[in-house]
This record gives structure tokens, sequence and C-alpha cells, in this order.
């Protein structure tokens, strides 16, 4: 072909295999994210710094896992305030994390009752506090605060209750810590066999429209993985049965499941792709607790039919 009279012969550069046209700079540390989209030995290590606290204050200071779950509930509150106030809802923020913690506090000394009792005076003072605000958007406005309350302290509520059971007499450790635990770890196990199946073999998208990176072959990874932890676990501590260990096991990750996909609903109606970044790797803590909230009740019923 001839040239033009510039010299160039008319064509268009070739993009380089990577996409890229020629001259464009090489791809930095943010451009080589991993397929999960974020940085894995950050998100691993951190991870593990926290699993850590949570195993000691369950092993050698049942009190602390309250202090812990505390943080956990007030932080968790005040994101998921925030970030509904990003996206229009006029919510008490700091009231919603007080409301927060008087519902653990609560569902710990007080067990079902307290639980109860913590979330309907939290409901209601949200009410009492949104009176003085006028009558334009109210019922969004209230809607938006309980939904908090209910999805984060409430849920979490079965958590505190797991921990103050006296249901079951476990091996090695305490009947309350070892359910607790073994709900914790079958969720670890439902995150992790999603996120490798999905990784390595997800070619169907479950839910596109909300949660675009999750597939059919992540969600059996997931089962898989929280059948086995969870009928392990439980056959190791309390000597449950294979057969009721992997049905267990199952609910959890389904459950889990759910807690992610309402939590990612929730961050893609206020267009937020994390609830806050205070934990390198991880996003905030509400992107942490969105599937162990949602498991709290199953594993709560579960380990009375088990155990009670």
């Amino acid at each position: 072909m001839s040239a033009l009279p510039d010299g160039s012969t008319g064509r268009r550069p070739r993009p380089s295999p990577e996409g890229r046209g020629p001259g464009a700079a090489e791809p930095g540390p943010e451009d080589r994210k991993p397929k999960a989209g974020r940085n894995l030995p950050v998100a691993i290590g951190v991870g593990l710094g926290m699993a850590a606290v949570v195993l000691a204050s369950l092993l050698f200071e049942p009190v602390a896992f309250l202090g812990v779950a505390v943080v956990g509930v007030a932080v968790a509150c005040w994101e998921t305030g925030t970030a509904m106030r990003k996206g229009g809802k006029n919510v008490p923020v700091f009231p919603l994390a007080a409301a927060g913690v008087l519902i653990v506090v609560l569902a710990w000394f007080g067990g079902a009752t307290g639980l109860l009792l913590g979330t309907a005076v939290g409901v209601a003072a949200l009410f009492v506090w949104r009176l003085s605000e006028g009558a334009t958007d109210y019922r969004t406005d209230v809607s938006a605060a309980a939904l908090v309350l209910l999805q984060v302290p409430f849920l979490a509520g079965f958590i505190m209750l797991l921990a103050t059971s006296e249901n079951g007499s476990a091996r090695l450790i305490d009947g309350a810590a070892a359910q607790v635990l073994i709900a914790l770890f079958a969720v670890v196990c439902s995150d992790t066999g999603g996120y490798a199946a999905g990784v390595l073999i997800g070619r169907h998208p479950m839910t596109p429209r909300i949660s675009p990176k999750k597939s059919w072959e992540g969600l059996g990874g997931s089962v898989a993985a929280a059948a086995l932890g969870g009928s392990v676990t439980l056959w190791f501590f309390f000597g449950v049965p294979f057969p009721l260990g992997v049905a267990f096991g199952v609910c959890v990750a389904l459950a889990a499941t759910l807690g992610d996909l309402s939590v990612s609903l929730l961050k893609r109606d206020l267009g937020i792709k994390d609830m806050s970044n205070i934990i390198p790797g991880h996003g905030g803590v509400m992107d942490r607790l969105d599937s162990i909230l949602m498991v709290a009740p199953v594993a709560y019923v579960w380990f009375r039919y088990l155990l009670g």
C-alpha cells in the first residue's frame, strides 16, 4: 500500500494483545487486580488477623467477645447509616449505632427476650426521632432506618444468643464458643469454596443485575465446602451425625449467599461499591458481616434443634 502525503499508510495502529494502543503506559499494580477485584495478600492477612481476635476472645475471655461484637455492630450501623444518607435517606447515624449497641448488649445479658426488647426499643426510638423532622419522606426515612436495625444488630443478636447458650457440651472447648466457631467456620468455608469455584470454573452468572461476579458454579462450591466444613466440625465438637452436619452446612451456604446478595443489592441501590474502606482489602465492616449476619439466625435454629 502506498503511503499518504503525511507518510502514513492510512491504517489504524493495531492494538497490543492487552487491548492497549501503541505508546500506552504499562499497567500499574492497580490494573493487575485479580479476577476477584481485590488485593488477595492484603485481604488474606487482614482476614487472618480479624479471625485471630475473634478466636482469642471466644476461647480466653468470653466477655471480650461481647466487646468485639459491640464494636463491630456499632461500626456496621455507622457505615450503613452513612451510606443511606449519601443515598438520600435521612437516617440518624449515631443514634442507629447506639441502638445497635443496646440490642446486642441486651441479647447477651437477656437472651431472646433481651434481643426482642432491644429491637422494639430501637424501632420505637426511630419513630420518636423522626417526629421532629416533619412529614416529608417520613415513610422512606423510617423504613430505611428500621432496615439498618433489623439487618445489622437484630441479626447479630442471634450470635450473642449462641455465645451465651447453655445447650450442648463440646469437646475441648466451651459448648457456646464451639457453636459460634462452627457457624463462623462454615461461613468461611462457604466464602472460600464459592470464591475458588467461581474463579476457576465460574461460567454462568447467577444474579448479573445484583452481583455480576457470582456464578452458579460458585454457589455449588459454597454449598460443597460449607457442607464438608460444617459436618466435620459438628461431628468433632458435638458428635453430630454427618448427614445432619451436611444439611447444616447446606443451609449455612444458602443463607450466606442470600446475605451477601441482600447487601450487594442495597449497595447497588445506593450506588456504592463498598460500605466503607476502613478494612484494607475488605472494604468495610458490613462488607465482612453480610454473610455472617444472615447465617446467625439459621445457625441458632439449627443448634437449638441439634443440641436443645
